[in-house]
């Protein structure tokens, strides 16, 4: 496609509603977020040549409008809302409503030209929601446990009885997830692959395969880039700033940051690289991020030549 002809279209998406701006006309128009709005939506923006819807995620609510977008054959492409906040910073757009949000995504793409990417389909859909799932019974488990410490004891039963509905459901979630991974011989084999490198579990897996299915596609910056691991500069004339992390996707990192401190205790090339670090006098996050770092290139690689752990170690 030629990036000179393409027509960008902004949706804001809300929970009832999405507003579409259209760059090819100038046009606002309105759909409700419901089949049928959607399919509207889609019978619109089919007949503008050349072009690329762009949407902000929004936690969910615009998978329905993208996965109609995709089946009919339409480059959409979905971005961090925070790169939209920044870019209509930048170009003094302070003002916030749903028509005007529409406007600034537009524009957004028009400028930036994002890249698109391979969208997930229902099966890694559904096992994303199932990760992202436990994750949030997890957090609530450990919420309530803490709860626990200082409760009165008139509360205490009632807390005991919600963490082993927790503990239960979670149990459940984990039965779901490796049966789902299981049906799926590519998933096997993937989940047999990536669980061959020590620290490595069924939690971590499942989620490099739902949330990174670029893993094995890319080079070590861009894997480590979207992982959320790689370190950006904040330089500015003489003065030299720490290096930091940000961005990424912020699910996968948790669980890469609990796989990682696993693997500092067990992983033949990890633990003593993250020694290393510490020997040398680095904090300890700033070795631990070094050490999710290497762990995500070693995994890329593994994943690109399709070799277990024990033939990718030196």
């Amino acid at each position: 496609m030629s990036i000179s002809t393409q027509h960008y279209v902004g949706i804001d998406v809300s929970k009832d509603q999405l507003d579409v701006f259209s760059l090819f006309d100038n046009t606002e128009s309105q759909y409700a977020n419901t089949e049928t709005g959607i399919t509207a939506l889609v019978n619109q923006v089919i007949t503008i040549p050349q072009g690329v819807v762009i949407v902000e995620a929004t936690g969910g609510l615009e998978m329905l409008l993208v996965q109609s977008l995709a089946t009919h054959g339409i480059v959409v492409i979905v971005i961090n809302p925070r790169q939209v906040r920044d870019f209509a910073k930048a170009t003094g757009r302070l003002a916030k409503t749903d028509t005007l949000d529409a406007h600034i995504i537009a524009r957004f793409g028009a400028a930036v030209k994002p890249e698109p990417r391979a969208l997930k389909d229902n099966q890694t859909l559904e096992l994303s929601a199932l990760i992202s799932r436990r994750q949030q019974l997890m957090e609530m488990l450990i919420a309530e446990q803490n709860r626990l410490r200082t409760a009165a004891k008139p509360v205490q039963a009632q807390l005991n009885v919600h963490i082993d509905w927790l503990k239960k459901s979670i149990k459940d979630i984990d039965r779901n997830r490796d049966q789902f991974i299981k049906g799926s011989p590519l998933w096997r084999a993937k989940a047999d692959l990536l669980r061959s490198a020590p620290g490595i579990g069924p939690v971590a897996s499942a989620s490099l395969i739902a949330d990174l299915p670029e893993l094995g596609q890319l080079n070590r910056r861009e894997i480590a880039a979207l992982a959320g691991v790689a370190p950006f500069n904040r330089d500015s004339g003489t003065q030299r700033g720490r290096r930091c992390i940000w961005g990424g996707r912020a699910q996968l990192r948790s669980t890469l940051y609990m796989a990682t401190l696993t693997a500092t205790r067990c992983n033949p090339i990890i633990k003593p690289f993250y020694q290393k670090l510490i020997q040398a006098g680095k904090p300890h996050k700033v070795a631990l991020t070094a050490c999710m770092r290497k762990l995500i290139v070693i995994l890329n690689t593994m994943m690109k030549n399709q070799t277990l752990w024990e033939y990718s170690t030196p």
